[in-house]
């Protein structure tokens, strides 16, 4: 929500030595500050893939060597289709035990997962890599986000759309107040980070994916807020 407001005297929280009140009024002429937001929107032109292999064994090594397998199946086909190494990172590995029973519990089997996030720099090949690793083997894409490789200079687009933002409400309020905008006097921002688009993923395995899988990246909003702080002219 934008705010803005017309202030006369001195700010709230300004520590300074006692002096008569004529005296206050006078060293601190009247300001206006506003609070300008500003948007600017960009096609994102890269995803990261988090996808993984789940493997169940009754003994630590089967489910260990299942899952090496189809790990190792499923990053040599990404580097087929020109992944870089730089562009494949394992994220986690975890071994854990399989129990049943409440009163005594017994070990019945193993499960480890391996999981690999993928950079993908061209957004044709994000389907194929989905179909590619379910095709080796992964049971898991639990996670796809599209980003833009020219986040950086949109960003600064909304930041000089805030500014205009706020000196078009700056200059309302003062010719509304009679006057007109004076000096600059500070100037400051509030960006907000630059998040990835998520496109949330269910579990899914090889047997659904008998279909060549659509890819949506949408488009990235950026957002930037700005604060500005002028005298005001009569």
């Amino acid at each position: 929500m934008r705010k803005a407001m017309l202030l006369a005297g001195l700010c709230v929280g300004l520590s300074v030595a006692p002096r008569p009140a004529s005296s206050q009024a006078a060293s601190v002429p009247p300001q206006v500050v506003v609070t300008g937001t500003g948007e600017a929107r960009v096609a994102p032109d890269r995803a990261i893939v988090l996808l993984g292999v789940q493997s169940r064994a009754t003994t630590v090594a089967a489910a260990a060597a299942e899952n090496a397998r189809r790990i190792k199946a499923i990053l040599d086909s990404l580097r087929a289709m020109g992944l870089s190494s730089e562009q494949l990172m394992t994220v986690n590995y975890s071994v854990s035990p399989e129990m049943t029973g409440m009163q005594t519990p017994k070990v019945t089997g193993y499960v480890v997962t391996n999981s690999v996030r993928a950079e993908v720099r061209r957004l044709d090949d994000v389907g194929g890599v989905i179909d590619a690793a379910l095709a080796k083997g992964a049971n898991e894409i639990t996670s796809l986000q599209f980003y833009s490789s020219k986040a950086d200079s949109t960003q600064r687009a909304a930041l000089a759309a805030a500014v205009a933002d706020a000196r078009a409400q700056a200059e309302v309020l003062a010719r509304a107040a009679g006057g007109s905008l004076g000096q600059l006097i500070e100037l400051s921002s509030a960006q907000e980070p630059i998040r990835p688009i998520a496109q949330p993923l269910m579990r899914i395995s090889a047997a659904m994916a008998s279909v060549r899988t659509p890819i949506e990246p949408g488009e990235q909003t950026i957002t930037a807020t700005v604060t500005a702080r002028w005298t005001f002219a009569k």
